[in-house]
């Protein structure tokens, strides 16, 4: 009889189809999520003019999809640790698709923050799922590249938000852009029918006819017979309680720094992705520049979520991470500073690769620091709180907008918060939880009769 450790079976396994089509999905899906996030920056500054609100209640505007963001990660990214990913992942589309939507329909700010608010749980609460999915099933090897490569689906988002923007917006007015935001609905029973479920899920439930079917196309090497059992390290079993996992086995002080660096980040990200339009606008750009310095921020996020993966693949996650703030710091404050348009091009790009990709870059670095079967729920709380920066962002650089300060004030208000999350970076103690899940690897093969079900049962 033999034990097949699924977490060892997904770390070892080569890239095929099957990987593939798990890219696919979880990249389309965040395509379709940096979309959502990217659009409401783009259509700002003609909603502010046909609403007739003024920077700060537009701040406010904005944070109402954030608020919505912070409870979908923390609770959907919870319960899809108790009901499946899969579910909670069409749940998710589907709240983001139709209420994205609705804020089209909108003729007031009090109902446009109530749709973009019931759209931010479902954009808040994806991104730990198809995080903890890609983690899941890429093999150790290459795991930091595919879920950054996946999460650039989140710089697409927001390239295709700008260059529809620029067209739409004139032609149609704003509420076009948000009404191609319902399309994704319509790919939710394809999702279903052939997205994977978790394994631990399965394993939990007993599911053991859906667990062999997958792990044959996770590695199609590896012949089952009726004697085999499953198992997997007993940090990765599903329980009912994922949430205490979180500050077990000497995690807790790295746990709360992550929620320092998410804070910071998704600080800098909304910041840039609600005001840099209407701050390039109010430093003498055209709209139409200002929406090509969006499209310049994004292709940058992509660019360096790539880079940035590849670089966590070949060295240690941890300090390319804390580089990366170090460059936002940087290229933050040298962009508040009159410079010729080639250079400013090169910077904002900067900021893109340093920001929007240094969240993606730290959402891979959590989905690798926790355990299989809590990663959704540790990086959905760490999303979740990270969103009270988020939600901040706006409100605050509103105000400063509405200050009339000079440019470079305002972006070093946006730098500031690098600093502050290089910092919690390094302070995250990355080493013992690797040697921690190295023992209680090596426990979980010793005691594998209490956790595991036979394969042919």
């Amino acid at each position: 009889m033999r034990q097949i450790n699924l977490h060892q079976l997904a770390d070892d396994a080569r890239f095929n189809r099957f990987h593939g089509l798990v890219l696919f999905w979880c990249a389309l899906i965040i395509v379709f999520d940096g979309y959502d996030l990217a659009v409401v920056g783009i259509a700002l500054p003609s909603i502010m003019k046909k609403m007739g609100v003024d920077a700060t209640n537009a701040g406010f505007m904005v944070s109402s999809a954030l608020f919505g963001m912070m409870f979908g990660a923390i609770f959907l990214g919870t319960v899809a640790d108790k009901i499946g990913r899969r579910w909670a992942i069409a749940i998710c589309i589907a709240l983001f698709s139709v209420f994205t939507a609705a804020a089209g329909l909108a003729n007031d700010p009090v109902m446009f923050g109530a749709m973009r608010f019931l759209a931010g749980l479902g954009i808040g609460g994806v991104m730990p799922n198809v995080v903890a999915q890609m983690t899941e099933y890429s093999p150790k090897k290459i795991r930091a590249t595919l879920v950054t490569l996946m999460f650039s689906g989140y710089a697409v988002g927001g390239i295709v938000a700008a260059i529809l923007g620029k067209g739409l917006i004139e032609t149609y007015g704003w509420q076009s852009v948000f009404f191609a935001a319902g399309l994704p609905v319509v790919l939710i029973p394809f999702i279903l029918k052939s997205m994977p479920e978790s394994m631990p899920f399965l394993l939990a439930k007993g599911r053991i006819e859906e667990l062999k079917k997958i792990v044959m196309r996770l590695d199609p090497a590896c012949q089952l017979s009726a004697a085999d059992r499953f198992t997997v390290p007993a940090k990765d079993r599903a329980d009912s309680a994922p949430i205490k996992h979180l500050f077990y086995e000497g995690r807790g002080f790295s746990t709360v720094m992550f929620w320092v660096a998410f804070f910071m980040c998704l600080f800098m990200v909304f910041a840039l992705s609600s005001w840099l339009t209407k701050l390039m606008a109010s430093a003498g750009y055209s709209l139409g520049s200002a929406l090509t310095f969006v499209l310049v921020l994004n292709v940058g996020a992509m660019i360096g979520a790539i880079a940035g993966g590849w670089l966590a693949d070949r060295f240690h996650i941890k300090y390319v991470l804390a580089g990366m703030y170090a460059l936002a710091a940087i290229s933050l404050t040298l962009l508040g500073y009159k410079m010729p348009t080639p250079v400013l091009y090169v910077l904002i790009a900067l900021a893109g690769a340093s920001t929007i990709g240094t969240q993606i870059v730290a959402n891979a670095y959590t989905g690798q620091f926790y355990p299989m079967a809590v990663r959704a729920t540790g990086l959905g709380w760490a999303l979740g709180i990270g969103r009270s920066g988020a939600i901040l962002a706006p409100i605050l650089i509103g105000v400063l907008v509405g200050m009339n300060l000079p440019l470079q004030q305002n972006f070093i208000a946006i730098a500031i918060p690098a600093v502050i999350g290089m910092i919690a970076v390094l302070l995250i103690n990355h080493d013992r939880s690797a040697s921690q899940r190295g023992g209680v690897e090596a426990e979980s093969a010793q005691a594998a009769s209490g956790v595991s079900v036979a394969a042919g049962s």
